[in-house]
């Protein structure tokens, strides 16, 4: 059969989420040569081979994206060139106008769950460990395309072990931009509300442990994590609930909670498949469940009064799980802020603004790029509906209706309070992330920087 050649066109979210080394493993199985690469459209595809074995190829790039992965359009045109070399390669990026998506944050997998709770792991207990099927996306980018010089790890350099993973097309780890390890990648510390380390005692395996145990004393803890800062005390406990709404100044509004996992979440409230689904997802978010009628009164009446319904969210980050691993009950899991104010998200402005509400603080020195809030989600009528769009599901689009693909570029601002803006081009709207009551200045400076990064990023 006389070889063809195509040119492939793939558009969505297909950066930084594992597509080339999934081009690249497709190209193996099906007998395809040729070149894969990263550019502002999204991935681009140049390949050699049988017309069957092109048809196969083309069939399962579409039917086997990796699982953060979402393809919008595949297309695809005849390439009239001869054949460069005999293999398959992935090759570098190209920049340009921009029209691909950025992928959203994506809540920690089993694989990488697997590795820090393995002792045997080199990433035995480390907190930042993330592969091209999770970890922080949207909230360490700083520009397109996704590699890691345009990302808040661009000041982490590889070590030898690293390097190797992020230069191998079959390890999961394959261009992961924040792969790191305790040798190369980001740190972490606990320290007093005097900037003085907190030290650990010789049971203590490391600065969780230390938190996890001054959580237990009735300690407020501000905890540096994906999108932000988040406050945490022990939800069990009546009087530590009550001293953090009074120094938040949140005195009458729902708490947030983190369980270890499903078990302890039913202790407290009903679960259904569909709920049980959103809260193992990628998205993580935070689930409004209706809490069952043997709740503890004072925790139910402390952490959401007058409520029906408590807000619970599994660990989504490995520093997440780790804390919460020894705990039968839940954690509250609030933004790190005044009542109306946005969260916290570098370690200056954390001990500034913390100073009276937090009784320590447990930072890392990844920056976080981006304010990414928790999204908060509610199952009516069997589906899922979105409250608070923000972590795990911005900044992917939402697809308009026919006839709104040949619409110009528009911006929509937003309202006041509880504000998103949403830009609409190529047929889909852009929403932002959740960002707040706009009539606070710091939420208003925010906003502002949001809506020059996503003009940036979208072009």
């Amino acid at each position: 059969m006389p070889e063809e050649a195509r040119r492939i066109r793939i558009t969505g979210l297909v950066q930084g989420v594992g597509f080339r080394p999934n081009v690249w493993r497709l190209a193996q199985v099906c007998g395809v040569s040729g070149t894969v690469r990263n550019d502002s459209a999204g991935v681009l595809v140049e390949a050699w081979g049988d017309a069957s074995a092109l048809i196969t190829f083309q069939q399962q790039l579409l039917t086997d994206a990796p699982p953060l992965a979402r393809i919008d359009a595949l297309q695809t045109s005849e390439l009239d060139s001869p054949r460069p070399h005999d293999d398959f390669r992935i090759i570098a990026s190209e920049s340009g106008e921009t029209h691909t998506g950025v992928a959203p944050d994506a809540a920690m997998c089993p694989a990488c769950r697997a590795d820090i709770f393995d002792p045997h792991n080199r990433r035995h207990r480390y907190p930042f460990t993330n592969c091209t099927h999770c970890g922080p996306r949207f909230s360490i980018v700083r520009g397109i395309p996704y590699d890691r010089a345009n990302t808040s790890m661009a000041g982490f350099g590889l070590c030898p072990a690293c390097r190797v993973e992020y230069a191998d097309p079959t390890d999961r780890r394959f261009h992961a931009q924040p792969n790191a390890c305790p040798a190369c990648g980001p740190t972490l510390w606990l320290e007093d509300m005097a900037g003085h380390a907190i030290l650990t005692t010789a049971a203590e395996r490391d600065c969780i442990d230390a938190a996890s145990r001054l959580l237990r004393s009735g300690r407020i803890l501000a905890l540096m994590g994906l999108g932000g800062v988040h406050l945490a005390c022990d939800a069990s406990n009546e009087a530590a609930v009550a001293e953090l709404r009074r120094r938040k100044r949140r005195h009458q509004k729902p708490l947030a909670m983190m369980a270890r996992d499903l078990d302890v979440i039913q202790q407290y409230c009903h679960l259904s498949e569909a709920e049980t689904a959103v809260l193992q997802s990628k998205h993580a978010p935070i689930m409004l469940l209706e809490k069952k009628a043997q709740t503890t009164p004072a925790l139910a009446e402390s952490i959401a009064p007058r409520q029906r319904t408590l807000g619970f969210m599994l660990p989504y980050t490995p520093l997440h799980a780790l804390l919460l691993a020894d705990w039968e009950s839940p954690l509250v899991m609030t933004s790190a802020n005044l009542s109306e104010e946005p969260q916290c998200i570098n370690v200056e402005e954390t001990r500034q603004r913390m100073q009276g509400i937090a009784d320590c603080l447990l930072l890392h020195n990844r920056p976080i790029a981006n304010r990414v809030d928790d999204s908060v989600v509610r199952v009516i009528a069997g589906k899922p509906r979105l409250l608070r769009r923000a972590r795990g599901y911005a900044p992917d689009p939402i697809h308009l209706p026919a006839g709104f693909a040949d619409a110009p570029p528009l911006l929509a601002m937003g309202g006041e309070l509880k504000n998103t803006f949403a830009l609409v081009r190529d047929g889909q709207a852009i929403l932002s992330q959740h960002l707040g009551d706009l009539e606070d200045a710091r939420t208003w400076k925010e906003y502002g920087h949001t809506l020059q990064l996503y003009q940036q990023l979208f072009n």
